[in-house]
């Protein structure tokens, strides 16, 4: 069936009656013509839209089936789709490819969960989303609203730790939840926020604020396990606790920080993890090896190979990769350029071109993520208007040997031995202290750096006229 299909999923204008109709027979001079035109009772047409082309179900196409499902799936107790779900409704029923969204519309718990959102009849808000239990469909749901302008814009990442957080307080102690209540809110979420608007870039500090309340609630458990009050707490008790884990517990300063302040417990310390050198190193001719291979193996999809070149050559983080956009790569007198942080980095001509090859590659991703809002994503992801996860693209990178840590540690070592810490920190976003102990690991020396800055501050001086 597969030349058939293709035949009535390409309508063409017939050269005998000039109808725009599947080519299913020949005339004499070669050229297609339509079922009439050659003399079958065959026809094609669609009752509803009167175009030519396969049909769905009941003599009607695709495009006219999707039509009627979306506006069944979506319609509120009053059998019409509410104004706030127009966004979406329009969004499906002129997608690329119906056919597949039907198949979406019959198969998929997120098409579910829309259909039950709708039929309440009630307005959508993210309040009333946060009080659904979590899952990777109301994930999904979520975010496809906002891309599509339903709901506001959030950071999600903060926003929904209150909705987790009462869902993880349910069965605690009431002494628990009124302890790790305000800790979250106006200790962990605070200084989060705050941070999250200083940063340049996108963060996900989620799993790390779960870590800390969790932790926290470890210990609370285990105080009254020992029957210690939080107001007894010693620097012992805290000791005998911390050296039955591991460092996953030394996370407890920051609630032991908010208590001290509080008056809640006496000042307590909490020793610092050592900072270790980087253990997982990729050997320099494996990386060189693996960053040609990105750079000229046309078997590898674009977006791996574009991926594996910015981790293998500038060192970047898997996270930071999968937020760069389109907007990121520029041109300027012939030149291409790579916009990390603050300051432009000139590319090498292969590089720029993979990836001006994929800030321009059509969207092959979900139907709902090619609409077209805010900044086009390099590495987009299956959820609409987001990246890809990260995850997901460590995960393809290893398929081809590229392990991003080890990778990524190799490339700053390189970089490292070759720019100074302050010029390494500017062009990559590193903070200083960062950069300065990749220098030191590397065993570079900022001499030479010295040297080309005081000659040029001498040169300046010299040529600078006197008055």
């Amino acid at each position: 069936m597969t030349c058939y299909t293709a035949v009535l999923d390409a309508p063409a204008t017939c050269s005998g009656c000039s109808r725009h109709q599947p080519l299913i027979g020949i005339s004499e001079d070669g050229t297609g013509i339509c079922g009439a035109c050659s003399g079958t009772a065959f026809d094609y047409t669609c009752r509803t839209c009167g175009l030519g082309g396969r049909a769905y179900a009941d003599s009607q196409c695709a495009r006219c089936v999707l039509a009627e499902r979306v506006q069944q799936v979506l319609s509120g107790p009053d059998g019409h789709v509410p104004a706030q779900l127009q966004p979406l409704r329009d969004a499906l029923a002129h997608v690329d490819r119906p056919r597949s969204i039907l198949g979406w519309l019959k198969r998929s718990p997120n098409a579910v969960l829309f259909a039950s959102l709708a039929a309440t009849g009630e307005l959508i808000t993210h309040q009333q989303l946060d009080q659904l239990p979590p899952s990777r469909h109301l994930h999904y749901v979520r975010h496809t609203l906002v891309h599509l302008g339903v709901l506001s814009q959030r950071d999600e990442e903060l926003d929904r730790i209150p909705a987790w957080l009462d869902a993880i307080l349910a069965d605690r102690p009431a002494r628990h939840v009124q302890l790790v209540c305000p800790y979250v809110h106006w200790y962990l979420l605070r200084r989060a926020r705050l941070r999250a608007a200083q940063r340049r870039r996108p963060a996900e500090p989620g799993s790390f604020l779960r870590t800390r309340v969790l932790v926290a609630l470890e210990f609370l458990n285990w105080l009254d396990e020992h029957r210690i009050a939080l107001v007894e707490l010693t620097q012992g008790d805290l000791d005998r606790w911390l050296d039955a884990g591991n460092t996953r517990l030394y996370t407890i300063r920051y609630f032991l920080s908010w208590t001290t302040g509080r008056g809640l417990t006496e000042k307590l310390k909490v020793p610092s993890i050592p900072r270790q050198q980087p253990s997982q190193l990729m050997d320099e001719d494996g990386r060189w090896q693996l960053l040609k291979r990105c750079l000229t193996d046309s078997v590898m999809a674009l977006d791996t190979r574009a991926a594996g070149a910015l981790i293998l050559l500038f060192g970047l983080h898997a996270s930071h990769v999968r937020h760069l956009t389109a907007t990121q790569v520029t041109c300027r007198n012939g030149n291409s350029y790579l916009t990390i942080d603050r300051h432009p980095i000139l590319l090498p001509p292969s590089l720029a071109k993979l990836l001006h090859q994929l800030a321009e590659a059509p969207h092959t991703r979900a139907a709902l993520t090619r609409i077209d809002r805010g900044e086009p994503w390099l590495f987009p992801g299956l959820v609409p208007g987001r990246p890809t996860s990260q995850t997901g693209l460590s995960t393809k990178l290893l398929a081809y040997g590229i392990n991003t840590r080890p990778a990524r540690n190799a490339a700053l070592v390189a970089l490292a031995g070759d720019l100074p810490a302050p010029v390494l920190a500017s062009i990559l976003g590193l903070h200083l202290e960062t950069a300065v102990r990749w220098a030191g690991f590397a065993k570079a020396s900022w001499a030479d750096y010295l040297a080309a800055r005081a000659a040029d501050l001498r040169q300046q001086t010299n040529t600078t006229p006197q008055e």
